[in-house]
């Protein structure tokens, strides 16, 4: 139908008749109440919601990288403000592709993703002990995706901490209707400077979100003061891995891909994180790398993290596809000039198609992981000199 019209000269009626079907595969969800049709109903909330109105700063954003301004010791004096207008710009696009978890996990073979994203929430929880009379602190909570599944599953109150205003609108819309805000709360501020009061927290945990971190040792210090004494912590850090070579052009691309399309200010060696807690204050448990450990133990029942990013076809996963997020730009970018979503929409996409693509090699060749998991303890009585460390020690980035 639409080849007919276009060869009829009807250039009019053809652009009309895709932004009906557009609408119509957007409304299908209201009246089939079918999961796998309510995935393409998030589309229209994809380039109609408020916040869209400020994707023209994409511009700004990405002078950070590739302008005057775009080193590493610049984005990490401005990472406040860069992150603030990073998650501006990409949340609807993150809801709309991946949901309200923005974050990765191992997967099994048969394992249904958001299942995967699930059970990687409730280890976690599990391993800091989480149980129904603590109060907990998500570190970079995003919109409370995993906030509230892991409330729901360990019974314990959490608090979510975010530097985003629209997000946690987002985040407190789903607690209402999930009726989670008897056990979920949400306070805006600084990671790198809460308004927490000392020992407030029997526990904390982070989940692929301290990487926006300009300062590893100084937000450390922040979650160590505001976690009580024998505390545990658990982290999932984003890292370059053992098989990085900075040397390597190639591989250099990479991180900085990576670096681009995800808001950071640079990306460090798994030990720069071991070493920055440990200058915090804070005792190691365990260290390891989830992803490695998955693959040696699971073997061919595993199922990287990077593989919703690869090119396969599933109907639920095609949005995480290559050619699934490059459906989604052209969308993004034909209902642009239709004026329908704002100038920058489309520079916003295709940024996230970049940062998901380095995403991918990163993690094929082996030289990236986001999850270099972290778990760390509170002493009960800090140890000597410990507090002097953390407020001087300098850790050097990778």
């Amino acid at each position: 139908f639409f080849f007919v019209l276009e060869k009829m000269g009807c250039a009019k009626y053809f652009c009309v008749s895709i932004l009906v079907v557009f609408i119509a595969i957007a409304l299908a969800p209201l009246t089939l109440q079918s999961d796998t049709m309510a995935m393409y109903g998030d589309a229209f909330n994809l380039v109609t919601s408020n916040v869209n109105s400020g994707r023209n700063r994409i511009f700004d954003y990405s002078n950070y990288w590739y302008g005057e301004t775009g080193t590493v010791e610049e984005r990490a004096s401005n990472a406040q403000t860069l992150t603030n207008h990073y998650y501006d710009l990409v949340t609807d696009f993150f809801e709309y592709g991946w949901g309200q978890s923005f974050h990765f996990a191992p997967r099994f073979l048969g394992e249904a993703f958001d299942a995967s994203l699930a059970r990687h929430e409730y280890w976690l929880a599990t391993k800091i002990g989480l149980r129904p009379g603590f109060k907990a602190l998500d570190v970079g909570c995003g919109v409370g995706g995993p906030m509230r599944a892991i409330a729901r599953f360990s019974g314990a109150n959490i608090v979510g901490l975010n530097n985003n205003k629209y997000q946690i609108g987002r985040g407190e819309k789903a607690l209402k209707m999930e009726s989670l805000d008897n056990l979920c709360s949400f306070s805006h501020g600084d990671f790198m400077n809460m308004s927490f009061d000392d020992n407030t927290f029997d526990a904390a945990y982070a989940i692929e979100a301290t990487c926006h971190a300009p300062d590893k040792v100084g937000v450390y210090k922040e979650i160590y003061r505001v976690v009580k004494p024998g505390g545990l912590v658990g982290l999932y850090e984003w890292v370059m891995t053992d098989q990085y070579n900075s040397s390597d052009p190639a591989e250099h691309a990479i991180k900085l891909g990576i670096e681009h399309g995800d808001s950071l200010p640079t990306l460090p060696h798994w030990s720069v994180v071991v070493d920055a807690v440990q200058a915090a204050g804070f005792e190691v448990v365990e260290h390891f790398d989830v992803a490695e450990q998955a693959s040696k133990s699971q073997k061919s029942f595993n199922v990287p993290w990077y593989r919703p990013l690869e090119p396969h076809f599933t109907l639920t996963g095609f949005k995480h596809t290559p050619p699934g997020r490059l459906f989604t730009a052209y969308m993004v970018r034909f209902m642009e000039f239709l004026g329908v979503a704002p100038a920058g929409s489309y520079a916003t996409a295709m940024m996230l198609e970049d940062g998901a693509h380095n995403l991918m090699l990163g993690g094929q060749q082996e030289i990236f992981t986001p999850m270099y998991w972290v778990l760390i303890r509170k002493p009960m009585t800090p140890k000597k000199g410990a507090a002097a460390a953390a407020a001087g020690a300098a850790v050097p980035e990778a």
